[in-house]
């Protein structure tokens, strides 16, 4: 059975929150990109932590059946991005988020509002 893209932001979500991860935000990109659904943003205190968040969505995935077409940083830990097509996972350092501030440059990405 496939899993929408929602789902599958929710499913990353869950597995990051276990492992600690911070401030997340969940941008709906549907109507502005081509290229995915949503951005799911989550920030770790340390490398060790952005790897095991980046480790945890994906054996919770996998368990689904679902493998990402890519993932980028594991090695370096302060930002990694893990590619799932239609749900894109950006887990930052706290500082290297806010360097990036993907949340401004998508700016006009309506924000969804998580689960507690």
């Amino acid at each position: 059975m496939a899993t929408d893209s929602r789902t599958k932001s929710l499913l990353c979500l869950k597995a990051a929150i276990e492992k600690k991860a911070m401030n997340p935000v969940l941008l709906e990109l549907k109507e502005i990109t081509s290229f995915t659904d949503y951005f799911l943003l989550l920030s770790a205190k340390s490398d060790r932590q952005v790897q095991a968040i980046a480790q945890a969505i994906q054996e919770a995935l996998k368990r689904k059946g679902i493998r990402p077409l890519g993932q980028e940083g594991t090695f370096g830990g302060k930002w990694i991005l893990m590619d799932y097509e239609d749900v894109v996972v950006h887990i930052f350092l706290e500082p290297v988020r806010k360097f990036y501030d993907l949340e401004g440059l998508w700016v006009d990405a309506p924000r969804i509002d998580l689960p507690r």
